[in-house]
């Protein structure tokens, strides 16, 4: 099984806050940012100023803050009990020899590859870790396409 580590994501209450702290006082350059209005979030992107060039080619790993907007009452999710940290991400060769092997190895797919691109798994301690297909997603096939979800990720 190839893996290539992608990013860590952690979700942020105040987003400008968050900023400042990653870039203003961290050090760390924005490399992208996505704006999801149909989903109401957003996706900043960040590395070291040593990894930027590198990045902005998927060659480094990254920090990825997402933003979830605030309500229509103006009040936004407060994170608890590990709730801000969200997965760690690793893109592999092939999304359904991996998840293969890995239930092969008795690890839970919680989130099967149903479009040939993303499954999510967990460690023994909860920790959600998203694989994503290398390159374009594969033909949806079974018995991925058809496989339910199981518990959260």
């Amino acid at each position: 099984m190839s893996l290539e580590y992608l990013h860590t994501m952690v979700r942020v209450e105040d987003l400008d806050a968050s900023l400042d702290f990653y870039i203003g006082k961290l050090g760390l350059v924005e490399i992208r940012r996505n704006e999801v209005e149909s989903g109401r979030y957003t996706l900043v992107f960040l590395a070291a100023p040593h990894d930027e060039e590198r990045a902005k080619h998927n060659k480094a790993p990254m920090v990825e803050l997402t933003y979830n907007w605030p309500d229509e009452d103006g009040k936004t999710e407060s994170y608890s009990g590990g709730r801000n940290f969200g997965h760690l991400a690793y893109r592999v060769d092939n999304i359904y020899e991996t998840c293969q092997s890995l239930m092969d190895a008795g690890i839970t797919i919680n989130r099967p590859p149903h479009d040939g691109n993303m499954a999510f798994i967990k460690s023994p301690d909860g920790i959600s870790i998203e694989l994503l297909q290398k390159g374009d997603a594969l033909e949806p096939q079974e018995p991925w396409a058809s496989m339910e979800n199981t518990g959260s990720w």
